[in-house]
Order: C-alpha cells, then sequence, then structure tokens
C-alpha cells in the first residue's frame, strides 16, 4: 500500500524531518532535483513560480535544467520569496536565467515545456486575479506541463478547484495527498507520480491500495475445498420498476466471479420467471410481493439468513415501508456480514441512526455522495469538500465501514481509511453500483476484514470497468461490460 498524507499530516511531517534530521533549504535541493529527473524535458521549457516553497522547488529545477544545457526562462507570479527560495532565486541570478514577471500580457506559446510551480498541496480557497490569469494562459499552451507536488489551483485535500492547471505530468513530493485522486483529479492529471526526498509520516497516513493488496483476498483455491469453503451469499432485490439491478448483481454471476461458493438471489417472486433464463449456478430465492412490488415475510428472511454468511440488500429493492421493515429485522438479527446499498441506504436514513450500533452483523455501506448525504442529513456539497474526513467520521461513531464511491473509492472503518483510485468514467451509469455489490458479497464471503474485502472488491469492480471503456468506449459502455471482464481482473490479479 502506498501512503497518502493529509496537507495537515504533510505539513507536520516536513517539519518535524526539518527538526530532527534534513534542513529545509536540503529539502528544497532535494525536491526540485526529483522533479528534474522525473520528468521528459524539451527545452525551451517555461518554469512558473509562486512566492512559497513550490517557488523555490521550482529555482533549483530552473538551475538544474540550464545546467544540463536546456534553455529555461523563470515567470513570477510576483517578487516575494520564502527564506530558501530566495537563497535558490539568486542562484538562478546568479547563472543568468531569464526571469519574467507574469502579467496580462505572459505568453507561453513559444514553450515545449512548461513547470507549473505555482501553488503547492496546502493551496486554499480559489485562484483569483494574476494567479487566475496565468493559470488559464497555462492551460491554452500547447506546451507539455508538469506540476510540481500538485496542480496549482487544486486543493490537496479535497481535490477540488474551479480554476486549476491541467497538467500531462504531476510529480508528488514526499508522499501523495488525497487531492491526487479525489473529485476533480483524475480530470486534471493525465499520469501522477511521487517521489520520496526522505520525509517520514508524523501521524499515521491512509493508503492508496495496490494491486497486490486486492490480491491478497484472492486465496488460492485448494484441491481439497468445496464450494462451502468460498461461502454462501445471498443477493437480496429488485422489484417491477427496477428489475434490472438485482439481475445485474447476479447477471454473468458477479458474485460468483469474485469468488463465492454459492449465491442466492432473492427477488420478489412475480420477477423470477423473467430473471430464469439469465439465472445458471445461482439459485433463486422467491420473496413475497404485491404487484411486483416486495412486501417482507419474517420467515422467509429467516430462512434466508440462515443459510448465508453474506447478504447484500437493497439493489433496485424500492423505498417502501416493507424495505425499512426488512432492514431493521436484517439489522437486530442477522449476525454474518451485512451490505446495504441502493433502496437499502434510503431506507437507512429514515431510520435513527442508533439501528447501526444495536446491529449484531457486521455492516458496510456502499453509498454515492448524494446517497452518504442523506445518511449524514448534510448537504452534498460538504461531503465533496471532506469526503475522507466525512467517512471517518460516520464510520467511527456508527461502527460501520464506509465505501464512499466517487472517482476514487475511500473506505473507512473508523480506524483506518483506503482509497481504491481504479475505475472509467464509462462507469457512470446505471448498474455500475449493483455489479459492485455482487462483487463485495462474494468477497466478503470468504474474506473476513471488511475494510480490505471493501477496497479489493472496488478495485475489482474499477479494473473491470477500466477494461470495459477500452473495449467499448466510454460513451457506449453499459454496467453488463463491466461484468464481462470481471474474470480477466481477478486472473491478472492471482496469477
Amino acid at each position: 500500500m502506498i501512503p497518502i498524507l493529509s496537507i495537515d499530516n504533510m505539513r507536520k511531517s516536513d517539519a518535524e524531518t526539518i527538526a530532527k534530521s534534513v534542513p529545509s533549504r536540503e529539502l528544497m535541493r532535494r525536491a526540485g532535483e526529483a522533479v528534474f529527473r522525473a520528468a521528459p524535458w524539451k527545452e525551451p521549457v517555461a518554469v512558473v513560480c509562486g512566492s512559497g516553497n513550490n517557488g523555490g522547488d521550482g529555482f533549483v529545477l530552473a538551475s538544474l535544467l540550464q545546467e544540463s544545457g536546456l534553455s529555461c526562462t523563470l515567470f513570477l507570479l510576483s517578487e516575494r520569496f520564502s527564506a530558501d527560495g530566495k537563497y535558490y532565486y539568486d542562484r538562478c541570478v546568479q547563472k543568468k536565467i531569464p526571469v519574467q514577471l507574469c502579467g496580462e500580457e505572459t505568453d507561453f506559446s513559444d514553450f515545449a515545456t512548461l513547470a507549473d510551480c505555482l501553488f503547492g498541496t496546502g493551496f486554499r480557497g480559489s485562484a483569483e486575479g494574476i494567479a487566475k490569469t496565468v493559470i488559464e494562459k497555462i492551460n491554452q499552451s500547447s506546451a507539455f506541463v508538469v506540476s510540481v507536488d500538485i496542480n496549482s489551483g487544486l486543493n490537496g485535500d479535497s481535490g477540488r478547484g474551479e480554476v486549476c492547471v491541467v497538467s500531462d505530468l504531476t510529480v508528488s513530493i514526499g508522499a501523495f495527498q488525497p487531492g491526487h485522486f479525489l473529485n476533480r483529479a483524475k480530470d486534471v492529471m493525465k499520469q501522477k507520480i511521487n517521489c520520496d526526498i526522505g520525509i517520514a509520516p508524523a501521524d499515521p497516513p491512509f493508503y492508496l491500495l495496490e494491486a497486490k493488496d486486492a490480491a491478497r483476498v484472492l486465496s488460492p483455491r485448494r484441491h481439497d475445498s468445496n464450494k462451502s469453503t468460498y461461502g454462501y451469499v445471498a443477493l437480496i432485490g429488485g422489484s417491477l420498476a427496477y428489475s434490472g439491478a438485482i439481475r445485474l448483481a447476479s447477471m454473468a454471476n458477479a458474485a460468483m466471479r469474485a469468488g463465492a461458493g454459492v449465491a442466492m438471489v432473492a427477488a420478489p417472486k412475480s420477477l423470477l420467471p423473467a430473471m430464469v433464463p439469465q439465472i445458471l449456478e445461482s439459485t433463486l430465492f422467491p420473496l413475497s410481493d404485491c404487484d411486483g412490488s416486495f412486501v417482507f415475510r419474517e420467515e422467509e428472511f429467516a430462512k434466508l439468513a440462515a443459510k448465508v454468511k453474506t447478504i447484500a440488500f437493497g439493489m433496485g429493492i424500492g423505498l417502501s415501508a416493507e424495505t425499512e421493515k426488512a432492514l431493521l429485522w436484517l439489522l437486530s438479527h442477522f449476525t454474518g456480514t451485512l451490505i446495504i446499498d441502493a433502496d437499502g441506504l434510503n431506507a437507512l436514513s429514515h431510520l435513527e441512526k442508533d439501528v447501526l450500533e444495536k446491529a449484531l452483523c457486521q455492516i458496510i455501506l456502499t453509498p454515492h455522495n448524494g446517497e452518504f448525504a442523506r445518511l449524514c442529513r448534510c448537504d452534498a456539497a460538504k461531503i465533496l469538500e471532506s469526503p475522507i474526513a466525512a467517512a471517518q467520521a460516520f464510520a467511527r461513531e456508527h461502527r460501520v465501514t464506509v465505501l464512499l464511491k466517487g472517482p476514487a473509492t475511500v473506505v473507512a472503518n473508523g480506524k483506518e481509511t483506503l482509497l481504491v483510485d481504479a475505475g472509467s468514467p464509462g462507469m457512470a451509469t446505471a448498474g455500475s453500483g449493483d455489479v459492485l455489490s455482487g462483487i463485495l458479497a462474494a468477497v466478503c464471503a470468504y474474506h473476513h476484514d471488511p475494510l480490505l474485502a471493501a477496497a479489493a472488491a472496488a478495485y475489482i469492480n474499477g479494473k473491470a470497468g477500466e477494461y470495459a471503456e477500452k473495449e467499448i468506449g466510454a460513451v457506449s459502455m453499459i454496467a453488463s461490460d463491466t461484468v464481462r471482464q470481471l474474470a480477466r481482473v481477478i486472473r491478472n490479479l492471482t496469477e
């Protein structure tokens, strides 16, 4: 796993490293050298610098570019400098590197490469005035853009920012921040890498899940095993209006492809005739209904719950009093792992929140931003501003695992937080969450750490979506295209 540091943790880590072992001027030199080595520089190069330490990294970079024989020009946002930045700026002046002060007339059209050193990860608010103008001019240029630390104008914690640099390469220094992955990050960074310059985390970091971490949940299959070894799961959902949701969770045996021993599809009985042709390996479990809408019967749920270790509840089941009754029963009677998704989450938002703390089961919630805002009873914009903090707080207060969907998935249990940077824009289509529920139910059947299971399921789902987009295209792909790529992803992980 790759450490990810919040802005405050990065600031604290930087300060502790300076106090204990490495002078700040040396850290700035290391940062500039790391950027120099990381990018494919072609002359002429424009190095655009702000007044803080990010600008200082740019001054180091400019010196190294000139020493290597590459022509470069410094562009200053202002004639203000940090103490260490001034030291390296003066060295640039001594080397007679051309310097220009940015203004309305600034033009980057003649440069092949451009280094964005305006603002670092500590930037907050929005770029205004000449800073906004310079960012817009950078984005209008045809240069290959390298953003140092993070794209200027982007918030290092949230990945938000109305006006920010769009980079071809972003070179993070010391450690990635959440803003390298959340919200706008994927749309404004074509590629990103991190360069270690010797800064140790002061506080426990978040972590970015890697392929090898996801592979850990997919245990090798033994010859002396059987279907019971890998767990029984139930997928509960569906209604006449949303029959596709439960079909997608089970279609092409999404749960089975992710490794469960047996998947049981529990849906209103009037829907089953239409589902029979699509259900081969899975088992059907009819639920009572009225005109295609689910009706809760305690005896049915008791029988179903006794057969399985994991239940995914809510996909297309509809929001009704019957859904709320079923969810309450599961929370108070089921002792396995309960995944609550879609209409199950909407039903949960109508219940008293202490039902989660009183529950007998291990709970994983899988909301998107709007569903999570309803659960938190706050504005959705507030979640976007601090998705990690919101997920952590809810998970800690209610003793659950939260899988918060987004451009990067946030998985938190109140103690640890994992980020999953897998997925594609083509997954912004109906049913993608239902596929994830099927995968997650299967993984939870045989891997009992809900945090890692949830993160691994998000990774598997996201990678399958990436493969589907490459084959079909972002505009045309649908959720079933993702399902068809699951076996490929799992084979790659297990091999």
